[in-house]
C-alpha cells in the first residue's frame, strides 16, 4: 500500500487538541514545548485551556495546528509509525509548512516563527472588513472560476482553494465575493456561503503578506525534504530548497490546488492517505475526490493505537 501523510489547514482548530498526545508520548509533549520556546510564550496553555476565539485567531491557530500535526508525527515515529512509511507528504495550506517540517525541510522552531508572521501578516494585509471569503458548494473548478471572473467588476474576487470536484473557495474584496455568492447561486450551486475567517487569503490582496513572507523566507534554512512535498500551488512534488522557498511565497496569493494535488498523488500509485493532527476535513475532501482511496485521521492516541492493531 503506497501512503501519503497529509496535514491540516486553518479551521481545523479546538481547544484540546493534541493535549492527549503530550500526554500520552513524550516526543509528543516534546514538539510543544518547542514551539512554546521559539515563540516566548506559552501557546500549548491557549491550546489546551485557552478560548476558542483566541485560539481561532490567525497567528496563533497557524503555529498551534503545525505544533499539533508534528506531535502527532511524533507519536507514530515512537510507534514505528513514521515517514518511512510515506511516498509524499502534502499540506493545506499552513499544512505545507507541517509537511516541510515532518520532511526536515524546515526546523520546528523556524517553522513556528514563520507561521506566527505569516498570520500577523496576512491579518494585517486587508483591513479587517475590507475582504472576504465565501464557499461555493455543488460547482466545479472551471464554473467557480468563471463566476469569480464575473462577480470582480474591476475588484479581486478569486479561486483560492480548490478543494474537492464540488467545493470551491473564493477571495477578494467584500463586495465582490458577495455577487459571486449570488451568482454561484444562479448558476446551480447547491450552496454558498460567506465564510466566518478575518481576510481573503490566497489572492491578490494578500500581496504584502507575500513580500512579508518573502523576507523572512530569506534568512531561513531549508533543507531537501526526506519525503518529496506535493506544493500546494504546483500540485506535483517539489523537492529542491530555492523552489521550495520560491513557492511559499507565491503560496500566500495563489490558490491551494488540493484537488490536483490529490489526484497527481493517486496517478503516483498513493492509495492510503493519512490526514496527521487536528480534525478529519482533509479525509472528508479526500473521499470525494479519489473515491477508492483509503483514509485515516491520527490525531490522538487511539488513532495510534488503531493503526496498530
Amino acid at each position: 500500500m503506497t501512503r501519503a501523510y497529509v496535514f491540516p489547514g486553518q479551521g481545523a482548530q479546538t481547544i484540546g487538541m493534541g493535549k492527549a498526545l503530550a500526554e500520552a508520548y513524550p516526543a509528543a509533549r516534546a514538539v510543544f514545548d518547542e514551539v512554546d520556546a521559539a515563540l516566548g510564550e506559552k501557546l500549548s496553555a491557549l491550546i489546551w485551556d485557552g478560548e476558542i476565539e483566541t485560539l481561532t485567531l490567525t497567528q496563533n491557530a497557524q503555529p498551534a495546528l503545525m505544533a499539533t500535526s508534528i506531535a502527532a508525527l511524533r507519536a507514530l515515529e515512537a510507534e514505528g509509525l513514521g515517514l518511512s512509511g510515506a511516498t509524499f507528504v502534502a499540506g493545506h495550506s499552513l499544512g505545507e509548512y507541517s509537511a516541510l517540517c515532518a520532511a526536515g525541510s524546515l526546523s520546528l522552531a523556524d517553522t513556528a516563527r514563520l507561521l506566527r508572521l505569516r498570520g500577523q501578516a496576512m491579518q494585517a494585509a486587508v483591513p479587517v472588513g475590507v475582504g472576504a471569503m465565501a464557499a461555493l458548494l455543488g460547482l466545479d473548478f472551471e464554473t467557480a472560476t468563471a463566476v469569480a471572473a464575473e462577480a470582480a467588476q474591476g475588484e479581486v474576487c478569486q479561486a483560492a482553494n480548490d478543494n474537492d470536484p464540488a467545493q470551491v473557495v473564493v477571495s477578494g474584496h467584500k463586495a465582490a465575493v458577495e455577487r459571486a455568492v449570488e451568482i454561484a447561486k444562479s448558476r446551480g450551486a447547491k450552496r454558498a456561503i460567506l465564510l466566518p475567517v478575518s481576510a481573503p487569503f490566497h489572492c491578490a490582496l494578500m500581496q504584502p503578506a507575500a513580500e512579508a513572507m518573502a523576507n523572512a523566507l530569506a534568512g531561513i534554512a531549508i533543507a531537501a525534504p526526506s519525503v518529496p512535498v506535493v506544493a500546494n500551488v504546483r500540485a506535483a512534488a517539489v523537492a529542491d530548497p530555492e523552489t521550495i522557498r520560491r513557492l511559499l511565497v507565491e503560496q500566500v496569493t495563489g490558490s491551494v490546488r488540493w484537488r490536483e494535488s490529490v489526484q497527481w498523488m493517486v496517478a503516483q500509485g498513493v492509495t492510503e492517505f493519512w490526514e496527521v493532527g487536528a480534525g478529519k476535513a482533509l479525509s472528508g475532501m479526500i473521499r470525494r475526490i479519489a473515491k477508492e482511496a483509503e483514509c485515516k485521521a491520527v490525531g490522538t492516541p487511539e488513532d495510534i493505537a488503531a493503526l496498530k492493531g
